[in-house]
């Protein structure tokens, strides 16, 4: 990483650096660095502001780091909605792996799904200068690309590429992403092949981009098998346990429960379990239970769950990969899609 040499301020004789250029500026320090490099990759108004800062406080770079040829910080920043969340935690596990074979680092953040807060990391990551950044969940996951995020998205990828498993529309980003519609499929059709046809949805936001795409796969499924949609089967949430669990709780109240339940993920699926087990039912006698996701939460329910798996190796490596190639400005596919796959087990078939 090219480092810059620091000259004293003749006011107060304080070092200025690389930072407080760019603080003054406005801008990122990796946008002040392309400027004392001559690279053509800066606006005109940033230009000026920042040789004139150079010009007023006469910094100069350091000889000997201005004869470095490389720029690169061999960081990644990662920016999750929420670590906790047994998904991200598996994704992010397999980005760190796949970034230290190839010799880098990770930077993780958690956005808590806020948008001032993802918007503000965006600002941090690109302050550390991280050779690029990849975003899994959070605005990412909008249906509607939200306006003032998308607005500061486009800003930062002008110079740092992002990577994302979602899509942040009219901004110039690589994804990577899971097929819903492929993924949805694989589980109606085995409820399907069991005889279960009173399935319901439990967890989950329409508003969320790959939530709606397994709705809408649902209805349509459903129609193809000639099942009446039933409106009261879906029940939206959040994507915890107790998502899960409430969502369980209507559903069992209904004069004619269904006899199989999509969970959104498995956070979720163990509320959903727990439910069904105070209600002294058994599963999948009575209701049969999958999720998505396949994380470590699916050996730990009685019985174990049903679920979908991304292959999570594979998806973080090609999040990574991306990552690098995009940093090298090397050609790479602005759209690839992760294949998912079914994994059966007791919650559904009834077998240990």
């Amino acid at each position: 990483m090219r480092r810059y040499g620091i000259m004293p301020d003749k006011n107060n004789q304080r070092k200025i650096t690389i930072y407080d250029i760019a603080k003054e500026a406005g801008v990122s320090p990796s946008t002040v660095s392309r400027v004392l490099t001559k690279n053509a990759n800066v606006r005109p108004e940033k230009k000026e502001r920042i040789e004139a800062l150079i010009k007023k406080y006469n910094f100069k770079p350091n000889v000997l780091a201005k004869g470095l040829s490389d720029t690169r910080s061999k960081l990644i920043g990662i920016l999750t909605a929420d670590i906790r969340n047994p998904f991200y935690a598996a994704v992010c596990v397999a980005c760190e792996s796949a970034a230290i074979a190839g010799g880098y680092r990770i930077l993780l953040c958690n956005s808590f799904g806020e948008k001032e807060r993802e918007m503000e990391l965006l600002d941090t990551l690109t302050h550390q200068q991280v050779d690029a950044i990849i975003q899994i969940g959070g605005r990412v996951d909008d249906v509607i690309t939200d306006f003032d995020y998308a607005k500061k998205a486009k800003q930062i990828a002008a110079s740092t590429p992002i990577v994302t498993n979602g899509k942040i529309d009219s901004v110039p980003c690589y994804r990577v992403t899971i097929d819903a519609y492929a993924a949805a499929t694989l589980l109606l059709e085995h409820l399907l092949s069991l005889k279960r046809e009173k399935i319901a949805l439990v967890g989950g936001r329409l508003d969320v981009i790959s939530t709606y795409e397994k709705y809408v796969t649902y209805r349509n499924i459903l129609k193809q098998h000639g099942i009446a949609f039933k409106k009261e089967y879906v029940v939206e949430g959040r994507y915890d346990h107790d998502a899960g669990y409430d969502g369980i709780k209507k559903l069992l109240a209904l004069k004619e429960r269904p006899n199989a339940i999509v969970a959104i993920n498995d956070f979720s699926a163990a509320g959903v379990v727990r439910g069904i087990t105070e209600a002294g039912l058994r599963i999948p006698e009575d209701i049969a239970v999958v999720s998505y996701d396949n994380t470590y939460i699916t050996d730990l329910l009685v019985p174990k769950l049903t679920s979908i798996d991304y292959d999570y190796q594979t998806f973080g490596k090609k999040l990574v990969d991306t990552a690098i190639a995009a940093s090298l400005k090397k050609s790479v596919p602005t759209l690839q899609t992760v294949t998912p796959h079914l994994v059966v087990r007791g919650s559904s078939n009834g077998k240990k």
